[in-house]
Order: C-alpha cells, then structure tokens, then sequence
C-alpha cells in the first residue's frame, strides 16, 4: 500500500488509509489554503462532496452530520467514530459554526428574547414562546428588513444583511440549547426579523436540515414560514419545499394594504390571492392568515366582511393580533370589544378565527417589535467552535 503526503493534514505524511479510519482511498485533499467549511451551513449532499474529495468514503459525511446535529457537538475531538488523524485534520480545516449569545431577557409570562451577535458584528434576535405543552423558536432571517410594513419596529431598523443558512439554524440550536428541557422544543417559526422570501435560498437550506432526518429531525408540520406577500417566492416554495405557510395580511383592500405594506404596490391582493389558492397543503393544514388589528385603520366590521369575501375560496383559518404598540409608530390596538366585534363577524361567515394576545410585550419580545437597536459592525467575534 504506497504512502501520500496529505497537504493540509496536520502532521507529516500519513497514509490515505489511516486517514481515512478504514481502506485506502483514492485523491488528494484541498490544498491548506482552502476556506473552511462550517458544517452546519452544509447539506448532506454538500457534506459528501466535500468528504469525497478528501478520498473518502460518503458514510463518513453522514457519521460528521450525526454528531454535528444529533448530538449538537460543539468539538471535532469529541467525534470517536472518527480517526483521531481525521479529527486533527476537520480541526484545521472545517468548523461547527454558533451565534455569540449577547443577553437574554425573560419576560413575566415566560417568553425569552435572545440577541444574538454574528460573525460581522450585526446582531439579530429570536424568541423562545413556552405553549401549555411544547415550546416554539420564533428566528430571524435577516439583519433587519427591508420590506417597510408600518406597524413593525424592526422596519425602522432597514435591512442590512441576509443570515447565511447557518445563522438561521443556531438560532434554533441555541435556544434549545438554553432550555432545561430541549426535548419540548417542537415548533419552529420564522417570523422573527426580516422577510423569508426575500432570503430565499439561505432559508429554503436552513428548513431543509431543521426538517431533515439526519439534521435536526424536526416535523414538517410543524415548521412555519411566515411571508409579507413575495407572490414569486410562494409560488417557488409551493413547489420545492411546502412547509405550512402563514401570510402577513393586515388589510383586506388595496388602498388600505398599500397604506400598511407597501410590497402590496408590486404584489396586490389579487396575485397574492392567485398563489395562495394553488399553494399545497399538508392533509388537514390550512394557510394562516395574521391580520393586524390597528384602530381606525383596518378594524370596521366592514373590513372583516371585505375579509370575508376576500378569503372565500381559500383554505384559511385568521389569527387576529392587536398592534403591539411602539414609540413613534403613530398607531394604537383597536379597544378590546372591537377586537371581539371583528372576530364574531368572521365566526359569523365560517372562518376560524383567534385572537392572539402576543406574549413578550414587556421585554418588546412581541410581534413586530423585534429590533437590535444596534446596526453595524462590531469588533469581529469568532464563531470558530473547536
């Protein structure tokens, strides 16, 4: 069996057998000049190219997957199935990427807001929202946004960057991480900072290794993406990847959404309403519409028949949330027997319709009040785990 000088490889010279923990292998390393790679920002696919051209066999991506996702190992060292040669060359050359946790804050129902700082020094934040019986990560897709809504806070923020996939998985690492007991953790939302679709290859990878049964394993069905209305990204996620979709709504004309959202002037009613019709759905799934209760602006009962109307064709069920308020905004929540007037006038048509009290409103932890209050670089922190 001949022998080969490794470039890269820590050491000397090793033979492509010992480094591979079993039978020789064919090829040669990527030179120690190469970018490391961040398994958590990798599919398996992707992991097993990049293991193939080291010469090794593709079980070998799938043993790394297991202790990078299953066992959420933060150390190449701790990877027994792995030949120690093997683990001194990942150490060199690749790494298990995480956020640097900055605060956390509790509120007094139980939700915790997290911020978290990246690799450039912007700063994002995720929710953790304890349910009677499971918990759900609320998680950002980008540094800020820029879809401009008017009720929402991290809109005055503007946008200035897209999370790379694996800035979106830690964020549900890392909340699970932080619980007594992960296990609860069920429920994934992305309805923190930013717009989904306007990330959408980034966050269409992140889902795919939350979902995944040799990433984080977690139930299609209970994985939501939330949307302002990007007509072309639904229609691309109904047909590559259909999680349960929620649409951000908030008006049921387009004077009124125009008013309140203004990607409503690229993406009317009308083609929203087209998109959401042919959008699969998982057997007994509905799409969620959220609607934002905002007083004088959209709470008539005349705006919940126009709502009515509006859905009729879809299968739909509405989540009603009074505005969380925020200086500046110039808004306020309707009073509460309005709220209760416009959700018995949708009972009255056949819609299942909740009101949903958002919790966190004491530590700005609530919907639409996401916002770092921080946006540019900081001194670079490492997000290299070794």
């Amino acid at each position: 069996m001949s022998t080969s000088k490794r470039k890269g490889v820590p050491g000397s010279t090793h033979t492509l057998a010992t480094l591979s923990g079993s039978a020789c292998v064919q090829g040669s390393a990527p030179s120690s000049d190469q970018d490391t790679v961040d398994f958590r920002d990798m599919e398996l696919e992707e992991t097993k190219v990049w293991v193939k051209k080291l010469g090794l066999e593709a079980y070998r991506a799938e043993q790394i997957r297991r202790w990078v996702f299953r066992y959420r190992t933060r150390s190449f060292e701790g990877m027994t199935t792995l030949s120690k040669e093997f683990r001194k060359y990942l150490d060199a050359h690749a790494t298990i990427s995480q956020l640097r946790l900055v605060k956390t804050e509790v509120s007094v129902d139980g939700t915790k807001k997290f911020l978290f700082e990246l690799d450039d020094g912007s700063r994002i934040e995720s929710v953790l929202i304890p349910e009677r019986d499971h918990v759900t990560a609320c998680i950002s897709s980008q540094v800020g946004c820029a879809m401009g809504c008017r009720f929402c806070l991290t809109a005055r923020q503007g946008f200035t960057r897209n999370l790379k996939s694996s800035e979106i998985l830690n964020q549900v690492i890392q909340i699970g991480q932080s619980m007594d007991e992960p296990k609860r953790l069920t429920n994934v939302v992305l309805m923190g900072m930013g717009e989904p679709l306007a990330n959408y290859g980034e966050v269409t990878k992140a889902i795919r290794n939350i979902i995944s049964s040799d990433g984080l394993n977690f139930s299609r069905r209970r994985v939501t993406l939330s949307t302002c209305g990007l007509v072309p990204g639904v229609e691309r996620l109904g047909k590559e990847l259909p999680v349960n979709l929620a649409v951000s709504l908030n008006a049921a004309d387009d004077n009124t959404r125009n008013h309140l959202m203004p990607v409503n002037k690229k993406y009317p009613l009308r083609q929203l309403m087209d998109a959401l019709m042919v959008f699969p759905l998982q057997k007994g799934r509905r799409i969620t519409i959220e609607y934002i209760l905002i007083k004088g602006v959209n709470d008539r009962l005349t705006d919940a028949s126009t709502l009515a109307r509006l859905l009729i064709r879809l299968k739909a069920k509405i989540n009603l949330i009074p505005f969380n308020p925020f200086e500046g905004s110039g808004l306020e929540a309707p009073h509460e027997n309005t709220i209760q007037a416009f959700r018995d006038e949708l009972m009255r048509a056949n819609y299942t319709a909740i009101i949903r009290q958002s919790k966190g409103q004491d530590i700005s932890a609530a919907c639409g009040q996401l916002n770092t209050r921080f946006n540019g670089p900081r001194q670079r922190s490492s997000a290299k785990v070794r």
